[in-house]
């Protein structure tokens, strides 16, 4: 075998592997993954001031309506019953407005 017709397979072959190992771990990766803090709603463009301490003790603002309509800042879902959720994780939220509707 000649060593320059091997090394293209081995390098086709190489990056093939890859971005099955890659597909995988996105695939398995679980549906509760952590979110990154969002920034903090607008107060005065809510429908309550609510908190609640999530799992890692953080406050986060409960679900809210809008009052102007449009998505507020930090919100991460939209729940069914027409209120924006700020959760930090997936599992759990919307879970006393009907379940989530749309993921943001």
């Amino acid at each position: 075998m000649t060593p320059g017709i091997a090394l293209p397979h081995l390098r086709r072959k190489t990056a093939f592997i890859g971005a099955l190992a890659a597909s995988l771990l996105l695939a398995v990766m679980p549906a509760w993954a952590y979110v990154a803090p969002a920034s903090t709603p607008d107060e005065a463009s809510l429908s309550n001031h609510n908190t609640y301490q999530n799992r890692d003790g953080e406050t986060v603002h409960a679900p809210a309506r809008s009052l102007s309509g449009k998505i507020p800042e930090g919100a991460t879902a939209r729940c069914r019953d027409g209120s924006w959720s700020f959760s930090r994780h997936r599992s759990g939220t919307c879970s006393r407005h009907g379940g989530v509707a749309e993921w943001l």
